[in-house]
């Protein structure tokens, strides 16, 4: 494909509008409509872009692909309505406000072949991330033990966010679901899939019908465990992720956001020598002062469509395996599970 791609974003919120931005500056895209039902006024901002109330009336211009930003609820509607178009897709996470939406944009997907369907775990491109991936595959530090990840807020809604987020209907979930997905998402990356879960939810601080902390304990297949605590009572927003390798760790702190709210984003590569160091290892620390992952992310869908390449980071079966691991940290505390009537996720998609 020599031509630009023809894009229409789905909702024109914080999100919508930082996508636009790294749209634009790409070369291989060309914004040519926007749907939002809020933003009264963007009809006067653009006059080379069609604007739109309903998606979709949007889905019947000429596009080759679209940017779905918009709340949980219509994630996987409007992915489905892209899939029927034969529209290819960059949906921002969740994928979904349950399992059972995801399902049948998988099985619709299957009978696509030739439409590209990708997902927005935004962490994977981070810097910091991808340098701690390359370390653990060169295999410099071992073998992974466990890992530890925190990533809390200081509420449900924070900055710019909408209200919907403390609604189960609208949602889906709380801050393990909005949040939470991406630090499932990174230790499955790391150390692979996961199969076992042990947890605790909580909603009683906020007291939303959505969770508000959510703690758990995960086992990987290669049995590597890890330590998971989403919160959004974390009064400082936070970002961490520790690694422990037989040979040392890595360190994952801050996370370069919009916000700029959760601290410089470092990476401490700790180099172990148990018999000398008495517990005081050998530290370099790395800084990271710009974000890339939203023009990397970008143009990685750019060079799938392009040159009709396998979506393998962000795929749909990604999403999937981290839907799983958030519903069976949901079905693990016995009381939520019962409170919301959350079904267990064994060969959900078989």
């Amino acid at each position: 494909m020599k031509k630009k791609i023809k894009i229409g974003i789905a909702g024109y919120g914080v999100v919508g509008k930082r996508r636009h931005f790294f749209l634009k500056k790409n070369s291989n895209f060309n914004v040519i409509a926007i749907c939002d039902q809020i933003d009264q006024n963007l009809n006067s901002q653009n006059k080379n872009i069609n604007f739109f109330k309903s998606y979709k009336k949007m889905l019947n211009m000429n596009l080759d692909a679209i940017f779905i930003c918009m709340s949980n609820d219509m994630a996987a509607e409007v992915t489905i309505a892209s899939l029927k178009k034969n529209i290819h897709i960059f949906c921002e996470k969740p994928p979904a406000r349950n399992l059972n939406e995801l399902k049948k944009v998988i099985l619709l997907e299957k009978k696509k072949p030739k439409v590209k369907l990708m997902y927005g775990f935004n962490h994977r491109y981070h810097d910091s991330v991808q340098k701690a991936l390359k370390i653990i595959k060169s295999n410099k530090l071992g073998n992974i033990i466990n890992v530890k990840g925190s990533y809390g807020k200081s509420q449900l809604i924070t900055f710019n966010q909408n209200t919907w987020r403390t609604k189960r209907s609208i949602a889906g979930g709380g801050v393990l679901l909005d949040q939470g997905i991406h630090i499932v998402d990174l230790i499955r990356l790391f150390c692979g899939e996961i199969i076992e879960v042990k947890s605790f939810i909580s909603n009683n601080f906020w007291n939303f019908d959505v969770e508000d902390n959510a703690y758990a304990i995960l086992r990987t297949k290669n049995n590597v465990y890890a330590m998971l605590h989403s919160s959004a009572t974390q009064w400082r927003h936070r970002f961490n992720l520790e690694i422990n390798l037989t040979k040392g760790s890595l360190i994952l702190e801050g996370i370069l956001s919009g916000s700029k709210s959760y601290g410089d984003e470092k990476l401490t590569i700790v180099k172990s020598n148990p018999k000398k160091d008495n517990g005081d290892p050998k530290e370099q620390i790395i800084k990271y002062v710009n974000d890339p992952s939203w023009k990397k992310e970008i143009q990685n869908f750019a060079d799938i469509i392009k040159n009709n390449k396998s979506v393998v980071l962000s795929s749909s079966n990604d999403a999937a395996n981290c839907m799983k691991v958030i519903y069976d940290i949901y079905s693990g505390d016995k009381n939520w599970k019962k409170k919301f009537k959350i079904n267990n996720t064994s060969h959900f998609f078989e």
